[in-house]
């Protein structure tokens, strides 16, 4: 009675002692990891590309401004625009000349946007969702992140720097703070 009272618990169900006696007489379970992998397996294409039966009706995608015709404008638009910026951040900071805050705003924001478009269209290209789905996610995801830690950067080195267009004014330009030429130090 009381080894019973032992194997079992008030609500009747089986303790350790019973599930020890039950794996004695199993055999032995070897690791197994094909269940856990199988999400990041490469899916298998249906051959010719077509899912679904033949005789379904054609279902038209839904009109999405930002892919599409809409993106390669927005990717265009951009570049044209950065073109004369970045030029003019660079004269600006070589020849020392005046830099406005907002174009210098302008100019990093487009550079971030452009890279972000091209990066993307590489993932849509490179790893299509159709056939590699978690590391299309995956890919889009590090590039979203890594897009707002270069916003943080730029707006980093806007507040506490001069700008991006002293960045570029450091890299060409060499500090002459500590030379001296006719001078005793």
């Amino acid at each position: 009675m009381l080894a019973r009272r032992f194997m079992k618990n008030s609500l009747g169900r089986v303790k350790s002692y019973e599930i020890a006696k039950k794996s004695i007489n199993m055999k032995p379970r070897f690791i197994s990891f094909n269940s856990n992998i199988d999400k990041f397996k490469i899916k298998p294409t249906p051959p010719g590309g077509v899912i679904g039966d033949v005789n379904q009706a054609y279902k038209p995608p839904e009109a999405d401004y930002f892919h599409g015709s809409y993106h390669w404008l927005y990717e265009r638009s951009i570049a044209v625009a950065l073109l004369p910026l970045s030029i003019y951040s660079i004269f600006t900071a070589v020849t020392g000349g005046v830099a406005y805050p907002m174009i210098d705003v302008t100019t990093g924001l487009s550079a971030l946007f452009y890279l972000q478009y091209e990066y993307l269209s590489c993932i849509t290209d490179y790893i299509p969702k159709r056939k590699f789905q978690l590391w299309h996610n995956i890919a889009k995801s590090l590039l979203y992140s890594g897009s707002a830690v270069a916003a943080y950067g730029l707006y980093d080195i806007h507040t506490n720097n001069n700008g991006f267009t002293n960045l570029i004014k450091k890299t060409f330009v060499d500090d002459e703070s500590n030379l001296y030429i006719f001078g005793r130090y």
